[in-house]
C-alpha cells in the first residue's frame, strides 16, 4: 500500500477473496480489492501502516496497526484491528475492525 500500486497489492489475494472494512460491505474477488485500493490511493497518496502488535498462528495472521491515510488536505490516522487468513500462499480473507466515524470525523484535513 506505501508504494500505491493496487495491482502489486491485489497480487497478494487470492482470485475469491474477501476483503472487508466491517463498518462496510464486503468486496469480493481479487478485481473488486484492486478497484478498492485504487480509490484508497486516489484519496490518499500516500499511505502508511505503523504496525503495533502482529501476531500469527497457522494461516491467521492478527494486526494491530494505525492506518495513516496523507493527502493535500491533511493525514488521517485511523486505529485498526485487522484479521487476515492465508490459503495456498495468498490472502483470502482481510477484516479490518475500526471506528468509522473517527475516519469520517478526519476528513475534512484534520491532522488526528
Amino acid at each position: 500500500m506505501a508504494r500505491g500500486d493496487p495491482a502489486t497489492l491485489a497480487s497478494f489475494f487470492a482470485e475469491d477473496a474477501v476483503y472487508h472494512n466491517m463498518p462496510l460491505e464486503p468486496i469480493v474477488g481479487r478485481a473488486a480489492i484492486e478497484e478498492t485500493f485504487a480509490g484508497f490511493v486516489a484519496m490518499a497518496p500516500q499511505i502508511r501502516f505503523e504496525t503495533r502488535h502482529l501476531l500469527a498462528e497457522g494461516d491467521l495472521v492478527m494486526t494491530e496497526r494505525v492506518d495513516h491515510f496523507t493527502s493535500d488536505q491533511g493525514t488521517i490516522s485511523l486505529p485498526v484491528m485487522g484479521a487476515f487468513e492465508v490459503r495456498g500462499g495468498k490472502i483470502a480473507a482481510w477484516r479490518d475492525y475500526f471506528d468509522l466515524n473517527q475516519f469520517t470525523s478526519q476528513m475534512g484535513g484534520g491532522d488526528g
